[in-house]
């Protein structure tokens, strides 16, 4: 089917055409048929690079073009939200009656982003969009369709209760929007696309043919194509099999366990792949090597990394920062860098197909458990689904390096002939119901219990009555060749519901009048905290138990760490005990020294960064790496404003505008004598203690100190100066 045969205003189509899209694939045109552009809701299931994210730009357009309502764009990553959003901000440049404006949010809590209310195609993350419908902002009528990428994560054990929910009270407004559901291939599709009244379009396509193998002492058999050897190098089969690909003029990406074992494989494939570089890569990795040093701290990690990059290789984990894991995912774009090693979280967030997709081992440790789990089949097809680079492979291949001949005929059964498992409902736990029963009732004002059962009958899991036992709620364990597994019990929906609200009763985050459950203030304020009501009731008790005189901030990142809600945790083991002992005596209360194993680095690291200390002492020192620490700090900065509201909730007026100086030491990782000077535009930690070695500590300061000599302090500058003064010239 043609792009120009739609029936889409012209702007539109000549748009489209100036982003190159001539032909629709085969999975685009029959979401065409299948009514997308007249306003049906649509459940998308094909394979990865099937061409889906303009399905979602059709829509779009087609939607914003004929209606004067929002559309809205649904991510479960921020780092995946930002890269749409950059994408979709071209379309403004559309020349439409009503123009696009595109906005995005991916905060997760304190109401609703002003930018929302005037945009008209909203980006945002799952949570943001759940605690946008808790604040119930008057504009949520106007939206008109939902795009929800990445749809099957409705059966991720964290995170798909929220996506349930919002999809289920988006199904259920007056205004009825059009609902359209992008996802990998799902076994139960046409289950999913009953629960949300979708037309189901469902197509194994994908432009680049997907061949799978596996490889064993140097052996690859590929299912569907030819096999062949390689001959070991010592490098280990997943660099050899890496730097096969990238000889034969493709790039590879290598699956890892762990972040470990992803910067091993790359230091290992680093002296095979720099000898297949040519001169003009060599001058382009030497200058995005410079760019990741300057970019970022000269940790180890970082210096390593650069190092790597110089060779065409990278690694890319959660423990890097930003500014590392972009500039690694441009150089793959690009094909600079030829090869990155990678934990598995790259699979499911930015696109980048390699040639070749290598899946180091089929095995995660689950820290639960302490046993080595095999990773489930949808997980498995998602990571193969990197494999293929379009307009540049003829074929992709993805290939699972197994330990010995007698794995590889049940691991071609269950993951290469195996279909993903049936997507389940996770929202019947006693934490999600918690969250979301008292969501509903805030959001509701007033329900009772027979329309509050009705509602959530309209979820998924009501949907999927009588499902006690399911193969993705059975756990597997394996331990060398042996595998046991176990069971748990999932209560009936009717019965999970009736304990969440007796528990809200119990706590006084809902009470019963005139045949109602109403939310109390406390209730009401919980919910928009974005917080777990046990959470809230644990802060609660904490907080009566603190002293009404002195410094409570350590007692306040203890308490903020030790709550489910904190992530990352680090704990202290043993070793580390001894090392680190006048840190723990000095920053963790000698009565909260039990919790140290559990999460004793996390509240380390967010003392180190609060009294100024680098990325690289807290690397050094701790351990705990940059886009970890940035990770820490957003989810402190959002627990202390939990812990605060709370507290004033409760009446410790006492202790707000304590929790509220830390709040904002944390949000800038400085004492407290730097807070005024941070605020001002363009100063940051690192300026701001220079300034105020200088004797300079306040906008009056700043305002006072001749243009000259600001300009010539230590990281200011001329122009940083002029900005300066003209700030402080305008607060005065």
């Amino acid at each position: 089917m043609k792009i120009s045969r739609l029936k889409l205003d012209k702007p539109i189509l000549d748009f489209l055409k100036s982003e190159g899209f001539v032909d629709l694939y085969p999975p685009q045109g029959a979401a065409v048929k299948a009514g997308l552009l007249r306003g049906k809701s649509l459940l998308i299931a094909t394979p990865t690079a099937s061409g889906k994210t303009l399905v979602a730009i059709m829509a779009m357009l087609s939607y914003l073009s004929k209606n004067h309502g929002k559309a809205v764009y649904l991510s479960p990553l921020r780092a995946l939200a930002l890269e749409k959003y950059s994408e979709f901000k071209r379309m403004e440049s559309i020349n439409m009656d009503n123009p696009v404006r595109v906005a995005i949010s991916t905060g997760d809590f304190e109401g609703v982003t002003k930018n929302l209310r005037s945009g008209n195609l909203l980006v945002m993350t799952n949570e943001k969009m759940d605690a946008i419908i808790r604040n119930t902002p008057g504009w949520l009528d106007d939206v008109g369709l939902i795009i929800a990428d990445e749809i099957h994560l409705v059966g991720d054990p964290s995170r798909g209760p929220t996506l349930e929910m919002i999809l289920t009270r988006m199904r259920m407004l007056d205004s009825h929007p059009q609902i359209v559901g992008l996802s990998a291939t799902i076994t139960n599709a046409d289950e999913i696309a009953r629960w949300l009244q979708c037309n189901l379009v469902e197509d194994e396509w994908r432009p680049v043919p997907l061949v799978e193998g596996t490889c064993v002492s140097g052996q690859v058999k590929l299912y569907g194509g030819r096999g062949f050897s390689i001959k070991p190098s010592g490098a280990g089969m997943q660099v050899d099999l890496g730097i096969h690909s990238v000889a034969h003029g493709g790039q590879s990406l290598i699956f890892a366990e762990t972040r470990r074992r992803a910067a091993s494989f790359a230091k290992k494939a680093a002296p095979g792949v720099s000898k297949l570089l040519e001169d003009q890569e060599r001058v382009r990795l030497e200058a995005m090597s410079k760019k990741i040093l300057a970019k970022s701290q000269k940790t180890k990690m970082v210096e390593t990394l650069a190092g790597l990059v110089r060779l065409g290789v990278g690694f890319h984990h959660a423990g890097l920062d930003k500014n590392c894991r972009e500039l690694v995912e441009e150089g793959f774009r690009a094909g600079t860098i030829k090869m990155i090693s990678s934990t598995p979280t790259l699979a499911a967030g930015v696109n980048l197909p390699a040639r070749r997709v290598i899946i180091a081992s089929i095995d995660r440790y689950d820290f639960k458990t302490g046993y080595n789990v095999p990773i489930s089949v949808m997980e498995y097809k998602q990571l193969c689904g990197r494999a293929g680079r379009p307009q540049y492979d003829t074929r992709g291949e993805a290939i699972t390096v197994v330990r010995d001949q007698y794995m590889v005929k049940s691991v071609k059964k269950r993951y290469m002939d195996g279909s993903p498992e049936p997507i389940e409902s996770r929202l019947n736990n006693e934490k999600s119901l918690r969250n979301h029963v008292l969501a509903t009732i805030v959001s509701r004002r007033g329900i009772d219990r027979d329309a509050l059962s009705e509602f959530f009958s309209e979820t998924l899991a009501g949907q999927q009555p009588g499902r006690t036992v399911s193969e993705s709620q059975i756990s597997a364990q394996t331990s060398g060749h042996y595998t046991r597994y176990s069971v748990d019990y999932v209560p009936d929906l009717k019965h999970s519901l009736e304990m969440a609200v007796k528990y809200l009763v119990r706590h006084k985050l809902v009470m019963e009048k005139n045949g109602n459950l109403v939310a109390t203030p406390l209730g009401r304020r919980i919910s928009r905290m974005y917080i777990d009501p046990l959470t809230a009731m644990q802060f609660g008790y904490k907080i009566m138990t603190i002293k009404y005189h002195g410094e409570h901030s350590r007692e306040y990142l203890q308490i903020i760490c030790g709550a489910d809600e904190f992530f990352p945790k680090f704990g202290i083991t043993e070793t580390m005990e001894v090392n680190l002992k006048d840190m723990i005596d000095t920053y963790i209360p000698r009565d909260m020294h039990e919790d140290k194993i559990r999460h004793g680095r996390s509240v380390l690291a967010l003392n180190f960064w609060i009294d100024e200390r680098s990325e690289l002492q807290t690397s050094e020192i701790l351990g705990v790496e940059a886009g970890d620490m940035h990770r820490m700090v957003e989810t402190a900065d959002w627990l202390l404003y939990c812990l605060r509201e709370i507290a004033a909730e409760l009446g410790r007026r006492d202790l707000v505008e304590d929790i509220y100086m830390l709040r904002q030491r944390m949000k800038y990782g400085v004492r407290k004598e730097l807070l005024e000077l941070v605020r001002i535009r363009g100063i940051g930690r690192i300026r701001a203690r220079s300034l105020y070695k200088n004797k300079i500590r306040d906008a009056a300061d700043l305002h006072k100190i001749p243009l000259d000599r600001l300009a010539g302090i230590s990281k200011i500058g001329p122009a940083l100066a002029r900005s300066i003064k003209s700030q402080t010239r305008r607060s005065g």
